[in-house]
This record gives structure tokens, C-alpha cells and sequence, in this order.
């Protein structure tokens, strides 16, 4: 009997209109009626996210950044906050500022819950209307790191270009050092290494909830959700999911488009 449901949100619960359809709404609260709560677990900041969650009347903390900032809105209190060091953020800034990737990526620090960027590129500019979030320019991000960032983010809109600095850093930083994925295609996302959605979610559910993995469920779309889909009782990918993705999943839903989330939880949870 699943226990706790997560949901991811971009191309899970929210496609292109950047919100929360009716059906999926009314199948989230049929869940809950039941008496089964439903969380988020996002790589979105946690002040992006806020507004989902409270749409959806979510009573648990919401997980942001990929698990590394974990917040209850009810009071505030923040149950997890795992940063990256400060001396790998540099690093990571030194390599993005080599002159092959410098003029291809727009870099965002994620500190404090606010964006830090070198300049507002037309990625940064896209990526903050559909977020909600006002980004704040420095020229050098260096001068922001006399606090650790939660997140480091690196977007292009050449998925290839995405693909080969993922590949690259990977062949530096291993698990243990570094928690590297991609959220979208043209999204490339660094944390701390314990960070990760797998991990976000065996937190809510033993921690708080004192549950297994067998009695979770979890629904996502890409590979930052690898590690929840893995972790859960019930692991969901969505139909607009890569196939990497898919093939960890143990059933396939519908696209977010097609409210492939509702779907899966008429399916497995309401009939």
C-alpha cells in the first residue's frame, strides 16, 4: 500500500503552460483524500517551486534544488541544506570561464534562495520569466562566493553542448566529490554529493514519515529524477521522459501534455 506520493513538477505536473492542470489538480486531491500526502521534489529553487506547492495543498516540505534545500512553508523551518564548497564552486567557474565553453554557457549560482549571473543572457532571460525569479547581475560571480551555492547551474540551447560538459566533468569529479545531472536537455545542474532526489525522498518518507521505499510512489521525467524513480516502491516516468529514463521506470505514463501524472495515479492509486 503506497504511502507517499512525489511528484516532480517541469514536465511532470507542468508542461508548457507552466501550470497545474485541472485533472491533475482534482487526481491530486482524490489522493490525498485517501489519506496518502504528496510532496514535490524539484530542481527548481525552492521560492520557484512555493507556488506549486501550495497548489496542490501539499502539507510536507518541498524539495527543492534536487533534495539540496529541503523547507516546510508551514513554519519555515528548513530541514536540509546541503551546499556545495565554496572551493568547487570555484573550480567549477574557472572551467566554465575556459575560452570553449565561455561564450556557450549562461552560468547561474544559486545562493541564499536568490540567482546570481554574470549577465542576463537571452537562457537566463527564458529561464527566469518561466521561474518567477528576478536574476541578480554581477559581472564576476566570484564576489558571491563568500557564501557557498546551493546549486550551480550551466544552460545552452545546444544540447550537445550540454551533453559534452557533462561528459567531461564527469571524467573530473567523481559521485563521491560532485553530484552532477540534467534536468532538461539544456540544462546542466551541479550539488553537493549526497544531493540528489533519491535522497530528498528517503528523508520525507523514513524521517518524517517513517515509511519504506516499498510504500512510495514517484513520478518524473527526466534524469534528475533517476535516483526517486529508483528509490520508490513505484517508480513513473512520463511518456515525454528520455528513454534512458523510461527504461528505469516500472510503467510508462502518458506525456505531461496528455496528464500523464493523473493517469498514473487513477491507475495505481485511485482505482
Amino acid at each position: 500500500m503506497i504511502k507517499l506520493l512525489v511528484l516532480d513538477i517541469d514536465g511532470t505536473i507542468s508542461g508548457e503552460s507552466n501550470t497545474i492542470s485541472t485533472s491533475v489538480k482534482q487526481a491530486i486531491a482524490a489522493v490525498q483524500a485517501r489519506g496518502i500526502p504528496v510532496a514535490i521534489a524539484t530542481g527548481r529553487m525552492y521560492r520557484s517551486a512555493l507556488r506549486f506547492h501550495q497548489d496542490i495543498n501539499s502539507t510536507l516540505p518541498l524539495a527543492a534544488y534536487q533534495g539540496a534545500w529541503i523547507q516546510d512553508p508551514s513554519d519555515q523551518k528548513i530541514h536540509q541544506h546541503l551546499p556545495l564548497d565554496r572551493k568547487t564552486a570555484e573550480q567549477l567557474l574557472d572551467y566554465f570561464e575556459q575560452p570553449q565553453w565561455r561564450s556557450l554557457l549562461s552560468i547561474h549560482f544559486y545562493i541564499d534562495d536568490q540567482l546570481y549571473v554574470r549577465e542576463v543572457t537571452q537562457e537566463t532571460a527564458t529561464y527566469a520569466q518561466r521561474s518567477g525569479i528576478t536574476p541578480i547581475a554581477v559581472g564576476d560571480l566570484r564576489q558571491t562566493l563568500t557564501n557557498a551555492p546551493t546549486k550551480i547551474l550551466a544552460l545552452c540551447d545546444d544540447t550537445e553542448v550540454i551533453s559534452n560538459l557533462l561528459g567531461s566533468l564527469r571524467l573530473q569529479y567523481t559521485p563521491a566529490e560532485l553530484y552532477l545531472t540534467t534536468s532538461v536537455a539544456t540544462f546542466f545542474e551541479a550539488t553537493h554529493p549526497f544531493v540528489n532526489k533519491g535522497n530528498a525522498v528517503r528523508y520525507l518518507a523514513e524521517e518524517l514519515l517513517g515509511i519504506q521505499s516499498h510504500e512510495v510512489m514517484c513520478i518524473g521525467d527526466n534524469f534528475n529524477d533517476l535516483e526517486m524513480l529508483e528509490y520508490a516502491g513505484i517508480g513513473i516516468a512520463m511518456g515525454n521522459a528520455p528513454a534512458g529514463v523510461q527504461a528505469i521506470a516500472q510503467w510508462v505514463a502518458p506525456t505531461v501534455e496528455e496528464d500523464g501524472a493523473a493517469v498514473a495515479m487513477e491507475k495505481f492509486l485511485l482505482s
